[in-house]
């Protein structure tokens, strides 16, 4: 499979710089991939023009923030549950990243919780639209890798 023909060489390079650091800037950027900034700042407004670049986020520790546990919730849903679930979960703070999926359920969740009770509370709001599964995570082998070229 081809990759993306607006994703040249110069532009992996680029997003490669970004993913790592997005707040690096045009001029440093231009010095590892051999281009003026104002020629790195047009491919990046070019590339976030053509939706490759989605946006620019800090990210930020749960724990830090006063969220002691963080969880992967899965629901399967109950018949005619999924689209008035599909409409509320937009709604819930605890939710900081949410899939709709194939297989047996449904929906994965990434939540935060400040704790056990917090978590309680939240799946006793879920029971109504299906049946939850619940895994408390531990800790983060990887977090945001970046995404590379598809063919190589």
């Amino acid at each position: 499979m081809s990759s993306n023909p607006k994703i040249d060489d110069l532009n992996w390079k680029i997003l490669e710089c970004l993913q790592n650091n997005a707040r690096e800037t045009f001029a440093n950027i231009g010095r590892k991939v051999g281009l003026t900034p104002p020629a790195v700042a047009e491919r990046v407004k070019k590339m976030e023009d053509l939706g490759i670049l989605l946006g620019y986020r800090a990210m930020v520790s749960h724990a830090k923030a006063g969220h002691q546990l963080k969880a992967i919730i899965t629901l399967r849903a109950f018949m005619g549950k999924l689209r008035p679930f599909l409409d509320k979960v937009g709604t819930f703070d605890e939710v900081i990243n949410c899939y709709r999926i194939t297989g047996n359920e449904n929906i994965v969740m990434e939540v935060v919780f400040k704790d056990q009770f917090h978590l309680e509370k939240f799946i006793d709001q879920l029971i109504q639209y299906g049946e939850t599964r619940t895994h408390i995570i531990l800790s983060n082998v990887i977090t945001n890798a970046p995404i590379g070229r598809a063919d190589g």
